[in-house]
């Protein structure tokens, strides 16, 4: 009798398939990374304050949370997961609906913009320009970090961590053009108009003694009106493994300070200072609810300004208080670790 002849022996089996990849699943951990970024760039409040102030650091550096978008969709191609970079675009689109306005706009500068000259000036121009520097108690060059400032020619200039030895070199250096000056501790406040007024402003926190001084309060008279200038320099913070985002001092120096602000009598006021902090931190909000950050008001992109060598945060800030920003800008490096900042507020 004939067989059919199958083509394989009896002892053959048929290989056996090869397990096909849930595509569904794939990627899975790249989408809920997405998502999660998603949510704490739009909503960094979601992140509490508890040990380690992990709210306030995230706020801190909110705006870095745009490289991890890259990184996400570079993963998803990687994995091959049509899902994964699909769901990038969410952390993509929040990122530049809140951050992208601030890179594109046309009326001031932030990063980008280490010019001087065309803030020039003097009161009668109908705006006043200011200048916020922390030059440095180790800055090698005092006097020509004062005149290099004063090239930018604000009408007010202040600076911090003013030390005794080099404090004759910025009078020096400033005396021609600022004929107005007043120190408090190790902050200072030099004026091309007349101050008045000057105290001492008490943002001490608890436990440090009567020879911290740190703040300041005066009245420049300008051509249209009074103007109370506050200047400070609020306490470092520290990122450690151990302590996270160690804040404490800072944030109950801020809110000294909020409450010398909330009883200042005059219309207008202007707070120059190194706060060692974003105006989006939360812990900021005895100062941001009821000062106006003039270069969230007028400034193009991040205006970063520490350290000076390559920026990460912008902790030297400029707020106002019946007054305008008009413009906002960094300047060119010093020989201090901090860039300075300048605006123009209009009355």
């Amino acid at each position: 009798m004939c067989g059919v002849d199958t083509g394989r022996t009896v002892d053959e089996k048929p290989a056996p398939k090869r397990p096909r990849t849930r595509t569904r699943t794939r990627g899975k951990a790249l989408v809920v990374a997405a998502v999660l970024t998603a949510l704490l760039t739009a909503f960094p409040g979601l992140v509490p304050d508890t040990a380690g102030n992990p709210g306030s650091l995230l706020e801190t550096f909110r705006p870095w949370t745009g490289p991890v978008v890259p990184v996400l969709l570079l993963l998803a191609l990687l994995r091959r997961s049509h899902l994964a970079a699909a769901a990038t675009l969410l952390p993509a689109a929040v990122w530049l609906g809140l951050f992208g306005p601030a890179l594109l706009a046309g009326g001031g500068a932030g990063d980008g913009d280490r010019g001087g000259g065309e803030g020039r000036g003097d009161g009668r121009s109908g705006a006043l320009t200011v200048v916020q520097h922390n030059a440095s108690d180790e800055n090698p060059d005092p006097a020509g970090t004062a005149r290099a400032l004063a090239e930018a020619g604000p009408d007010v200039l202040a600076l911090q961590e003013l030390l005794p030895g080099a404090l004759p070199a910025y009078r020096r250096a400033l005396a021609a053009d600022y004929p107005h000056h007043a120190v408090v501790g190790t902050v200072g406040l030099w004026s091309k108009h007349p101050l008045s007024g000057t105290r001492p402003v008490d943002i001490r926190p608890e436990g440090l003694g009567a020879d911290w001084n740190r703040g300041m309060r005066t009245v420049a008279r300008t051509p249209y009106g009074p103007v109370a200038v506050y200047v400070a320099h609020l306490p470092s913070v520290r990122i450690t493994p151990v302590g996270g985002f160690a804040s404490d001092r800072r944030d109950e120096s801020a809110a000294a300070l909020g409450r010398a602000v909330a009883a200042e009598e005059l219309d207008r006021v202007v707070l120059l200072g190194d706060l060692n902090g974003v105006a989006g931190d939360r812990a900021l909000a005895p100062l941001t609810s009821r000062l106006r950050p003039a270069h969230e008001a007028a400034g193009r992109g991040f205006g970063l300004t520490f350290p000076a060598a390559f920026p990460v945060v912008r902790i030297d800030q400029v707020m106002v208080r019946g007054l305008t920003p008009v413009r906002a800008w960094t300047l060119p490096a010093t020989g201090s670790d901090h860039l300075p900042v300048a605006a123009r507020l209009a009355p």
